[in-house]
């Protein structure tokens, strides 16, 4: 049977600066996230001790000339939040990265606090700059002029899945999951004749392998290095999703993934169409807004993105039918009926998915905005209505505003929603990662994804490592943290 899964969603958000000064992108994005650190009782840095970014996954380490350099010596900002996120600078944009969560409905509720977090750290930088500025921040992956930036899903799984086997099984999902996951952008790099299409990153990948998650952008990314205990676990990079909005599409991207993970693990997958050509079926895809798009397979034959999706659902439901010991667990039993509806919907008409996936939902926007106007696609308001869809505020952005009126399905509650802000998920590792921060602000001098740093006023620095992220939960912590007074005992604890 397969093991518990844990997920975490990193996403680089676009940001810039309206005012009456310019100010660059790094720095903009180091004034968010710093403000938002400053404004808190803790301020926790990252432990890049065990981080090993060129280590892949095929067997060998990229050698790098250079010395790795601390973001102190950078200058950018880069925090441990006591909901277990990190809150960081990564390539002149604000990033955040969830806690580890077990289940697809948990990661929607801490991504979606993401997006809160984005929003009051935007609103704080900007009253640390001239009168009249403003800090935009967009929840995207492109800025319209040939620059795109990621939002990462990344995946736990055992060591003893073979990456050959992920790589064979994951690929003809990754081209054909465009139809859901899809956040839908106007314009094309590659084809000027595309006017609209479902995703914002399918143009910038080229090849189907690599290391590299800003060139040469692959559609399985090799990067091993799992955060967790290096001989039982591996973590499944997975870097070619688009940042969603909409939560039904977030839901299915983790919820669908898990799923597919398992049935990998158990190698209960039947033979898999092999793609032909996946970066060019990748483009197609995106680029298909009728989604009957035929992909050419290595045997000669062919299948459209939803045809892929049904064999892999098909796949799905038999497993779980044939290996269920009991009741099956609401959220998978969810995935399951929503991964099917959805895909109903796109073999009936894709464009009846708005208001649950973000592509369709954007261009129903657009469509009713460029008639009402009478615009061509490539107006600059047009564009700037493509760009709104994305913007954070809840009273400005496009996509907040249709969440507000109930035009977008919500599958959590706001409630949730704002508690996720500050409180870390109750059954992974994240939660004592979280709850020490809370109780302990002065003591925990960094974090990492599988340690805490403790500085109790002792000759040294000590250093709890956290391999497994299923342990360390409210279950099997709480009371160990009610019992002690100070961090000093609960290092005297854990050691004793």
């Amino acid at each position: 049977m397969a093991s518990p899964k844990f997920v975490g969603v990193e996403t680089e958000y676009g940001i810039t600066v309206d005012g009456p000064s310019e100010v660059n992108p790094v720095l903009a994005s180091s004034l968010v996230v710093g403000t938002y650190r400053t404004g808190r009782d803790t301020d926790v840095r990252w432990d890049h001790t065990d981080e090993h970014p060129l280590r892949d996954a095929r067997g060998y380490e990229v050698p790098d000339a250079h010395e790795p350099v601390a973001d102190d010596e950078l200058g950018l900002a880069n925090t441990v939040l006591t909901n277990g996120a990190r809150f960081y600078v990564d390539h002149a944009h604000p990033e955040y990265a969830t806690p580890e969560c077990s289940n697809a409905r948990d990661l929607v509720i801490w991504d979606k606090a993401g997006e809160r977090i984005l929003e009051q750290a935007a609103f704080r930088a900007a009253r640390t700059l001239p009168a009249g500025s403003r800090v935009l921040v967009h929840k995207n992956n492109t800025d319209g002029k040939g620059a795109a930036y990621g939002t990462h899903e990344n995946y736990l799984v055992p060591r003893s899945v073979p990456f050959g086997r992920l790589t064979r099984q994951l690929l003809p999902f990754f081209v054909s999951r465009t139809l859901f996951v899809g956040a839908g952008r106007i314009g094309s790099e590659l084809d000027p004749a595309v006017r609209f299409q479902l995703s914002q990153r399918a143009d910038f990948f080229e090849v189907e392998v690599g290391l590299e998650t800003t060139l040469k952008r692959p559609l399985m990314n090799t990067r091993d290095e799992p955060h967790a205990d290096p001989d039982r676990y591996r973590r499944l990079h997975v870097i070619n999703g688009d940042a969603n909005l909409c939560e039904v599409a977030t839901y299915l991207k983790v919820g669908t993934m898990l799923l597919v993970l398992d049935l990998i693990e158990d190698d209960a997958l039947p033979p898999v169409p092999v793609l032909a050509d996946p970066i060019r079926a990748f483009h197609a895809v995106s680029h298909d807004l009728a989604c009957r798009q035929p992909l050419e397979l290595d045997d000669g034959t062919t299948a459209t993105a939803l045809e892929l999706q049904w064999w892999y659902l098909d796949a799905c439901q038999r497993y779980v039918k044939d290996r269920a010991e009991g009741p099956l667990d609401p959220v998978t039993a969810d995935v399951l009926e929503r991964w099917e509806g959805v895909l109903t919907t796109v073999a009936s008409d894709p464009r009846q998915l708005v208001g649950r996936v973000d592509w369709a939902t954007k261009l129903d926007l657009l469509e009713a905005y460029r008639e009402r106007h009478r615009l061509d696609w490539g107006h600059d308001r047009l564009k700037m209505v493509d760009l709104q869809y994305h913007d954070v505020r809840q009273d400005k952005g496009l996509y907040q505003r249709l969440a507000a009126r109930g035009r977008v399905e919500r599958l959590v509650r706001e409630e949730e929603v704002q508690a996720a802000v500050d409180t870390p998920p109750a059954d992974t590792r994240a939660w004592f990662r979280g709850e020490c921060l809370r109780r302990f602000p002065r003591e925990v001098v960094a974090a990492g994804w599988d340690a805490l740093i403790f500085d109790v006023g002792r000759d040294a620095l000590q250093r709890v490592p956290m391999l497994e992220p299923g342990r360390g939960t409210r279950d099997t912590t709480l009371a160990l943290l009610d019992g002690v007074g100070s961090a000093a005992e609960l290092l005297d604890a854990l050691t004793g």
